[in-house]
Order: structure tokens, then C-alpha cells, then sequence
């Protein structure tokens, strides 16, 4: 017994002296612009964000571009919509409160010295957001106790089904990596009609629960599916080597490239505050 016992300690000392950290030497590249749009029918939601990229090992934060044109044209009408930078967001905002409308395309346009960076999307028809419900949970094998919410609401549509869902608690969006709530219809449009429980959200008496609906384009819908698995990829031995999401914004004049965004989508928000009928 004992001899087994030495054996198995001299192969597990084995195996941790063969642990050895290694910082890769990683090749610096030209940092390029990062570019983070959102336009909807909200107005305070719609924002510009351009920064740029910084090298795997760097510790100082996005440098940001508080001197870029930018604007938004519909396409239809040519009708121009001016941004303004806003020191305290470091982002930039549309003047007077613009906002999108539906059935329109929008042509995403920032100016960086030479460089002209565009992309356009189409505003789509929203989904339906019924109702919101709640119910308690005793802890399970697979599952804290707590609240939970289920989510009511039609998808009509026949195309163009790509889905986010971003939840907010008591004002701070959940935005780690498992709080992406990312669907489409490969199977089927029914997910909202018997009721979408957000399984991986347990909630507390008294929170305050706010959920935004987006229906996005393919493009942008597809750069947030690469981002999640992109923020799941641990490096391993069987991980696939990470690369940045393809962005869906173009170069039009100018060299080099670009990173980022345009996401231009409706949105529904509901909110809800978690009342415990026992107390």
C-alpha cells in the first residue's frame, strides 16, 4: 500500500515540476482605429465611440479620438445627422437628440485626418415585448435560489431574425461574457411565445430588472457571436488561435484598416422591480 502510495507522489512532483509560466513574445502591429456605433429609435441610447487599438500587453487605457468627423446619413432622404464629442462619456452624441426610423438605411461616415471609415445598416420593424414575469426558486443542483425572470413576446417575422437581449440590474448592465444573450431562428420564432426564462440571471427582493431587445442585421449580430467566443477562448492547447471579430465598418479612403461596429436596430425595454409577496 505504502509503496503505491510513493509511487503516485513521485509522478504528481513529476507532472508540477513540468509546469513553467512563458510569456509569448508577441509581433507589435500598427494600431488601428476602433470604432463602437450604436443607432436606434432611442435617442439617448445612440452613441459613437472611437478609440484605438493597443498592443496584447499594454496596461494604459483606450486612447481616445476626440477630434474624428463624425455623422450619420439616411440614405433615402441624404438627410445628415452631426455628432459632437462629449468629454465626460468620451463618446460622441447626435445633435438635438436625433434618433433612427424605421424602414430606413443609415450610412455610418468618421473622418480621422485622411481616412474616411463607413457602414451601413437598415432599421427594422421590432419584435413584440408582451410582458415580463417573475418567480421564486428553490436552489437545485444546477440553479442558486433566488428569482428568476421569464420573458413574453412575438417574433412575426420571416428574415432577419438576429436577436440581443441586454439585461440591467439595479442599473449596471450585465455585460460579462456569460451575459450575452445572443438568438437567432435556427430554431424557430416561437422562442418568446411560451415564455424565454433567462436562466443564468438569478435576482434578489427588491431588484430593479430592465431588459433591452434589439433586432440587429446579420453583420453586427455576427461580430457579437465572434466577440462571445472570442471572451470564452482560454488560450489551451485545443483553442482555436484568437482573432479579432470581422468588423462590419469599411475603409472608403485612405490606407490601413479598422475595427469595431455599426449597429443600427429598434429597441424595446421593459422594466420590472422584484417584489416578495411574503415578506
Amino acid at each position: 500500500m505504502n509503496r503505491y502510495l510513493s509511487v503516485y507522489f513521485v509522478i504528481l512532483v513529476g507532472f508540477c515540476s513540468c509546469q513553467e509560466e512563458v510569456n509569448l513574445e508577441l509581433k507589435n502591429i500598427e494600431r488601428i482605429p476602433i470604432i463602437e456605433a450604436v443607432w436606434t429609435d432611442r435617442g439617448n441610447l445612440n452613441r459613437v465611440s472611437v478609440t484605438y487599438s493597443r498592443d496584447f500587453y499594454d496596461t494604459i487605457a483606450n486612447e481616445a479620438v476626440q477630434d474624428a468627423d463624425v455623422s450619420i446619413v439616411n440614405v433615402r432622404s441624404g438627410e445628415r445627422i452631426g455628432f459632437m464629442y462629449v468629454d465626460e462619456l468620451r463618446k460622441f452624441l447626435p445633435l438635438n437628440n436625433k434618433k433612427a426610423k424605421i424602414g430606413e438605411i443609415y450610412r455610418l461616415e468618421v473622418r480621422i485626418a485622411e481616412q474616411l471609415f463607413y457602414a451601413e445598416g437598415k432599421m427594422l420593424e421590432p419584435p413584440v415585448l408582451d410582458s415580463i414575469t417573475y418567480a421564486y426558486s428553490e436552489e437545485q443542483f444546477f440553479r442558486e435560489e433566488g428569482y428568476y425572470v421569464t420573458v413574453y413576446g412575438k417574433i412575426p417575422f420571416q428574415e432577419d431574425n438576429f436577436y440581443r437581449l441586454k439585461v440591467t440590474r439595479n442599473d449596471t448592465l450585465l455585460n460579462n461574457r456569460t451575459d450575452y444573450l445572443l438568438f437567432d431562428d435556427s430554431f424557430g420564432t416561437s422562442i418568446l411565445d411560451n415564455g424565454f426564462e433567462l436562466t443564468g440571471f438569478r435576482f434578489r427582493d427588491n431588484d430593479k430588472v430592465k431588459l433591452e431587445l434589439y433586432r440587429l442585421n446579420q453583420a453586427p449580430f455576427d461580430y457579437l457571436n465572434q466577440l462571445v467566443n472570442l471572451l470564452f477562448n482560454d488560450g489551451g492547447l485545443f483553442s482555436p488561435p484568437p482573432q479579432n471579430p470581422t468588423s462590419n465598418i469599411l475603409v472608403e479612403n485612405g490606407n490601413g484598416r479598422v475595427g469595431g461596429y455599426f449597429i443600427t436596430s429598434p429597441v424595446l425595454i421593459q422594466t420590472i422591480v422584484i417584489d416578495d409577496p411574503t415578506k
